[in-house]
């Protein structure tokens, strides 16, 4: 029986390293589906992993092999049990596991819900749901609200193209024609 060795990072060195796998080894997680799942992008990812977007792509190669702190670093990016960025078996999950996702996707409701209306009544069932739901599950303190779909970007997101000008007549005489 013969082992694959991939390159192991040295001491001191990059933490977040992908050790390749042969192409016929059997995935090892599901960061790309879990991040599309939650409606994150790369570029959010690697914002909050302090890392490059290239290195978020990388990393999502199901085949590739993770150090268990860059699977933590995913999980706190992408707010979820480490559970779910693990390749699911043929077993449906057990029933603690399963039960702890349904109440997080619960808490995310409900903090979005708390987040985003601005009438009383609507903001204290939430806070009120919130509540209970912290005293079946304490270490749902924390839990973020879902991703916004079309979310206004700030101007520090817009990057460099907003600094160039177009000429003029790039666009045509804008129909002042005489």
């Amino acid at each position: 029986m013969s082992t694959v060795l991939g390159n192991l990072p040295e001491t001191g060195s990059d933490a977040s390293a992908v050790v390749a796998l042969p192409a016929s080894s059997r995935p090892l997680h599901r960061l790309a589906s879990v991040r599309r799942r939650e409606g994150i992008s790369r570029r959010t990812v690697a914002r909050r992993m302090n890392t490059t977007i290239s290195d978020v792509k990388r990393q999502e190669d199901e085949g590739g092999d993770l150090l268990l702190s860059t699977l933590y670093k995913w999980q706190d990016a992408l707010e979820v049990p480490v559970s779910e960025l693990l390749v699911d078996s043929d077993q449906p999950l057990s029933s603690p596991v399963g039960n702890r996702a349904k109440l997080l996707r619960i808490m995310k409701t409900a903090v979005t819900i708390l987040e985003r209306t601005r009438q009383t009544s609507i903001q204290r069932m939430a806070q009120t749901l919130v509540d209970q739901l912290l005293e079946l599950m304490p270490e749902l303190e924390g839990v973020g609200p879902w991703p916004a779909v079309g979310k206004s970007r700030l101007p520090s997101d817009y990057g460099q193209v907003v600094n160039r000008r177009m000429p003029d007549e790039l666009f045509g005489d804008g129909g002042d024609s005489d």
